[in-house]
């Protein structure tokens, strides 16, 4: 069966992600990862950007995961490699040589610096991530489909059937974090760190979706208990290490992204989990949408920095011209079907 509520989650994800990225051109670290940075910056929008910043990706990971499991569903393992090639690899490869470098490129022009062709995975790194997750376990989760009665989902639906059993699911982000160490958790774009609490959540997200009324029930119950226990770890973090990464708490941050995400999952099921146009028309385009969205960025940040404004409403002139201009561009690129694949559309049917 459908779900809506994860259609929904990845598109706000998404959305969000282009948020996050305007905010980092106000940040004092933005010109430190080569974003366009503003002078006068806007820091207290950084708390708000670290509660959704620590699993804004972690949880993309998890959808990847279930969108894994709901094409099992429909396709065989050769169909499966051949869309996600299409759908994932095709548009990362291009956006590897001909939208990321834009970034650099017009980064260089606002600091003066020399011009180079620089290919880069950019904002686009986690696509290949996905694509390798994909690659690599396709024969155990094969394995998984073919056998739903196998021991993975009978345990773990036996533990979530307990009174906050979803809790257990932060097992494996805890020890991820634990063992990696790394000196910030938020740091995911090409990282070991990244890399294996990527694979971690896109493994659970196939699981759990696996387990269908079970895992939703489950996370209806606890949704309430989740959001508060990830609010308030977020407020330790924030006192006590929002800036610095304190040695010992890895576990900790660990556990209070998989809370943020349980219970992300948990109010999307109770409240987001049916049919809408809107939904149907933003499910299609936040994909391209988001390919194309940074070098758009890069470019009105070219125009709208340097203007003697206050800062509040560059940002805003910032995401509402991304945001717009990245709409136009999806709305000419889906019309031109030879385009369509390179930026992550599927290809148009005769019946279309």
């Amino acid at each position: 069966m459908r779900r809506y509520d994860v259609d929904w989650l990845r598109v706000l994800a998404l959305g969000l992600l282009i948020v996050y990225h305007a905010v980092v051109a106000f940040q004092s670290w933005g010109h430190k990862i080569f974003f366009i940075q503003n002078k006068e910056l806007l820091e207290l929008l950084w708390i708000p950007m670290s509660i959704f910043n620590i699993w804004r990706i972690p949880i993309l990971f998890m959808i990847s995961g279930m969108g894994v499991y709901f094409a099992m569903r429909r396709r065989n393992w050769k169909q499966l490699l051949k869309d996600r090639t299409l759908r994932i690899l095709l548009p990362f490869v291009f956006g590897f040589f001909f939208i990321c470098p834009i970034n650099i490129y017009i980064a260089s022009i606002f600091y003066g610096k020399d011009l180079f062709y620089i290919p880069n995975p950019g904002h686009l790194w986690f696509l290949g991530n996905i694509f390798i997750y994909v690659l690599v376990m396709l024969p155990l989760l094969i394995y998984l489909n073919n056998r739903p009665d196998n021991f993975i989902f009978r345990y773990l639906s036996r533990i979530l059937r307990f009174p906050l059993g979803v809790v257990f699911l932060a097992l494996l982000p805890m020890t991820e974090s634990s063992l990696l160490r790394p000196e910030y958790f938020t740091t995911y774009a090409m990282t070991p760190h990244g890399f294996w609490l990527g694979l971690i959540c896109f493994f659970i997200g196939f699981c759990i979706v696996s387990l269908g009324g079970v895992f939703w029930e489950a996370v209806e119950k606890a949704r309430l208990y989740m959001l508060s226990t990830a609010f308030l770890l977020f407020l330790v973090r924030l006192i006590i290490f929002l800036k610095t990464q304190v040695e010992g708490l890895h576990a900790l941050t660990g556990f209070e992204s998989m809370c943020w995400m349980l219970a992300v999952l948990g109010y999307g099921s109770m409240y987001l989990n049916k049919p809408s146009h809107i939904l149907f028309y933003c499910k299609e385009a936040v994909y391209p949408i988001y390919i194309v969205h940074m070098p758009l960025q890069f470019f009105f940040s070219l125009y709208i920095i340097p203007l003697s404004i206050p800062a509040i409403i560059k940002l805003v002139l910032l995401l509402a011209s991304t945001f717009g201009g990245s709409l136009i561009i999806y709305e000419v690129l889906q019309r031109l079907k030879w385009l369509r694949p390179l930026f992550g559309m599927k290809p148009v049917t005769v019946s279309e």
